[in-house]
């Protein structure tokens, strides 16, 4: 079938391999009792509501339902009812959605792509650890206490530098700390991690010397230190104000990581503020510690075009299973999207991108035709008569 008869939403669609998905659909068993919506038909349903910006079932089901004669091209037989939306959200597990955004994330994993900059010359995997808060309404998710008054479940995310992607993701309670959910991942050894304060936790950091891996983040304000030994600092660089050795002498932290570590102090310009780096590398030129701390800056990203782009913040069930659903097909979205940006020669904005896709989600024209010269540019008009 050309490519031209069916819509830019199937041939996005597409791009994911029906096999894989079914051995995930078998592997969870959650085709078993479906009475005519599928996993795939549930798949659809979510990724259109994340794609079109859809806020409620009442705008998903009307939604596909409008499209009665592209169903089958989007491998679905009956839009579902805002009903049936709302009991398979609830119902069927969102691990489903979970394994496939992970099993997308490797087929897509742009293994020959050259590394970005810094991951380049130290030719070692950068990986940047974070966690954000996705507020909810404690009065419609009373499972998701977080404060007094408040309701929330916490992101957590290990981006991989290379592709802008979580490589792993979870969802907690928002009381989950951000470094009681760091025990669980295991990094490769030589790579290099970058995180923020709050990851600070001494016997974690020395766990992760002892494995091999180097990591960066941000010294705390109240640790107890003793410099060992105070370096030159590279005049071509002045943003780095100091560079020194140092050992823990703190009575706890020093049992904790008993080696030495090493302290940049940089001047970052645009908050007019001095930030103290933290990191076991003792070899490294300063200004890489402080490009590496800088490069946390993609995980910030992510969250923003996450947020923003993606419904994450109004969510169309109350179960935590359909928040999780919501979640992971947000996830899957971007990931499609980053992919088809990558791929564009157009040099396409994600959040421009986005956009155009949903204003002609169900125009039928070729995808990779329009992705690479989305703008129709207009033929010279016939030079008009002289009247004077």
């Amino acid at each position: 079938m050309s490519q031209t008869n069916i819509t830019l939403f199937a041939q996005a669609l597409q791009l994911i391999d029906r096999k894989v998905f079914k051995k995930i659909v078998d592997r969870y068993d959650t085709d078993k009792h479906t009475k005519g919506i599928t996993t795939w038909t549930h798949l659809v349903t979510m990724l259109f509501m994340q794609m079109a910006g859809a806020t409620s079932v009442r705008d998903i089901s009307n939604g596909l339902r409008s499209a009665t004669g592209n169903l089958q091209h989007l491998g679905v037989a009956l839009a579902p009812s805002k009903s049936s939306i709302s009991y398979i959200n609830k119902h069927r597990t969102y691990e489903v959605f979970r394994d496939l955004y992970f099993s997308l994330l490797e087929h897509f994993e742009p293994s020959l792509r050259k590394r970005k900059q810094y991951a380049r010359r130290l030719k070692r995997k950068i990986f940047i650890m974070d966690a954000s808060i996705i507020p909810l309404s404690l009065s419609l998710f009373d499972w998701a206490k977080f404060r007094k008054k408040k309701g929330a479940i916490k992101l957590h995310t290990v981006l991989d530098y290379d592709t802008g992607l979580p490589c792993y993701a979870v969802l907690t309670d928002g009381k989950t700390h951000d470094v009681k959910e760091a025990h669980n991942v295991a990094f490769p050894a030589e790579s290099v991690l970058v995180v923020d304060r709050a990851y600070v936790d001494y016997q974690w950091l020395y766990n992760l010397d002892s494995c091999g891996v180097f990591f960066v983040t941000r010294l705390k304000v109240n640790a107890d230190i003793a410099v060992v030994q105070e370096f030159l600092t590279n005049e071509k660089h002045e943003h780095i104000l100091s560079d020194h050795d140092i050992e823990l002498t703190g009575f706890y932290t020093s049992k904790k990581y008993p080696k030495a570590l090493r302290i940049v102090k940089v001047y970052d310009a645009e908050n007019d503020k001095e930030l103290i780096l933290l990191t076991n590398n003792l070899s490294w030129t300063a200004n890489t510690v402080s490009e590496l701390y800088k490069a946390r800056w993609a995980v910030e990203v992510f969250f923003k075009h996450l947020k923003q782009l993606f419904r994450v913040k109004t969510f169309v069930g109350t179960s935590p299973n359909a928040v999780r659903i919501q979640m992971w097909c947000s996830m899957i979205a971007i990931l499609l999207v980053n992919y088809l940006k990558r791929e564009a020669k157009y040099k396409w904005h994600l959040s421009n991108l986005i956009t155009f896709f949903r204003i002609n989600l169900f125009v039928k024209i070729d995808l990779w035709k329009w992705l690479n010269n989305p703008i129709i540019e207009k033929a010279n008009s016939p030079p008009q008569l002289t009247l004077f």
